[in-house]
């Protein structure tokens, strides 16, 4: 679960959704009255949801979404009606009176985005080890010598494998060599 930041002008406003929050499950929430203190918030939090006022008194919300970078999402919290406002890529937004479903749904799917987002990231995958490079050089030399294959066609008949299995390089190439010893 990431962070939350709530930023109100008024302190009681900023504390009234914190407890929402609180109350629903969200563990990681904090708030503030300023724009500049969300920012520092943000900075040591790293990455997470905003919701926010329209008008702080140091600054408009566009300008903390400005400074935090794209490792936020910001939830803005409103009297004005959406279309009197512009759209903005990656600030929802929510008008007052508040429904509290709506907002619990909103906080939980900017929560999921930023899951997969960081989730992404992690699959993406990282150079291999010295001795995982090696298990798929010998499993491609194998492949080379008993299927006449070149080394490109026998590093798409490992990847290939992979994808289709649903396994990694080195675990495919772990079984080619398994099997080819087992002959």
């Amino acid at each position: 679960m990431s962070g939350i930041i709530v930023v109100f002008p008024k302190l009681e406003d900023a504390q009234s959704i914190k407890h929402l929050l609180i109350r629903n499950g969200y563990s990681n929430v904090t708030c503030c009255t300023s724009g500049a203190k969300a920012i520092n918030m943000a900075d040591n939090l790293g990455e997470g949801i905003i919701v926010s006022g329209y008008k702080l008194p140091d600054m408009p919300y566009r300008e903390i979404y400005e400074n935090v970078g794209s490792q936020f999402e910001m939830l803005l919290i409103t009297s004005m009606s959406k279309e009197s406002l512009d759209e903005e890529p990656g600030i929802a937004m929510l008008e007052m009176p508040l429904k509290v479903r709506d907002f619990l749904n909103s906080v939980e799917m900017m929560d999921t985005n930023i899951y997969e987002r960081l989730h992404k990231k992690k699959r993406k995958p990282g150079q291999r080890s010295p001795e995982e490079q090696q298990i798929i050089d010998e499993a491609k030399k194998i492949l080379m010598e008993m299927n006449q294959m070149s080394e490109q066609d026998a590093h798409r008949y490992i990847q290939k494998s992979a994808m289709d299995s649903g396994r990694n390089m080195v675990e495919t190439a772990s079984m080619i060599l398994t099997i080819m010893d087992q002959d």
